[in-house]
């Protein structure tokens, strides 16, 4: 695959190759006016929407398929319990998230990052909440800090990292303890039997840790989990 110009091999290249001081000085420097860019531009956008939950999945999967309708179904749910949707911005799952959002008259922002491949903002954002990134480290800021709440469905490496980033945030106690939801049963099982087998049973984690996330299997599980917690506590806005 060629990104930049670049194949792989010459990617590995350029990347261990010895650089002088003004090299290595421009590069990061750069770089770090460029994420402080994407901090700021996310803060000002985000701190002004209201109360929302983060809906992470594959962005491969299908409109046809059950998973895009549920994720559909569970925006359209939350919008209309007054709760705002972020997304990753792209296709599949992000992009049923943001159609629900849309079809349902609340806020959908679309949080999207800049790929070689496979992603493209969906037309389900609201304008004025499409955030472009280049970092993801900066982009989970957002749908962390952000959201009182996190649904999972079905996904890859991305959705992984970020269901684990929330727990690990909640279990770390670096964020509040919000709900986790993975949906669908099935799918998930596989992974929680062997975090139960290998990190718990294996003192990696404690029994505590295993109530951060919850196993539900339909839209109304999930929404009504998110609307208990936040009945519950009577939340305002985190921001």
């Amino acid at each position: 695959m060629n990104i930049n110009g670049l194949n792989e091999e010459e990617r590995i290249r350029e990347a261990i190759k010895d650089k002088t001081w003004n090299e290595q000085m421009t590069t990061d420097s750069w770089a770090v006016f460029k994420i402080m860019s994407e901090l700021v531009d996310g803060f000002e956008t985000l701190s002004r929407i209201g109360p929302c939950v983060s809906i992470f999945g594959s962005a491969r999967t299908h409109q046809n398929h059950i998973f895009y309708k549920t994720a559909e179904e569970i925006a359209y749910l939350l919008t209309k319990k007054g709760f705002g949707i972020i997304t990753g911005g792209g296709p599949g799952i992000m992009e049923a998230g943001n159609k629900g959002a849309h079809f349902a008259g609340g806020k959908s922002v679309g949080l999207n990052i800049n790929l070689p491949f496979e992603q493209m903002p969906n037309p389900f954002i609201d304008p004025d909440k499409l955030i472009d990134f280049d970092h993801f480290f900066v982009r989970k800021v957002m749908f962390m800090k952000y959201a009182q709440g996190y649904i999972v469905l079905p996904g890859g490496f991305g959705t992984l990292d970020e269901m684990f980033e929330a727990i690990t945030l909640i279990q770390t106690q670096k964020q509040v303890s919000f709900p986790v939801v993975l949906v669908d049963k099935n799918y998930w099982q596989g992974l929680v039997t062997w975090i139960e087998e290998k990190l718990l049973a294996g003192n990696k984690i404690s029994q505590d840790d295993m109530q951060i996330f919850h196993l539900v299997d339909t839209a109304e599980e999930a929404v009504k989990i998110i609307e208990e917690f936040y009945n519950k506590y009577a939340l305002k806005p985190n921001f």
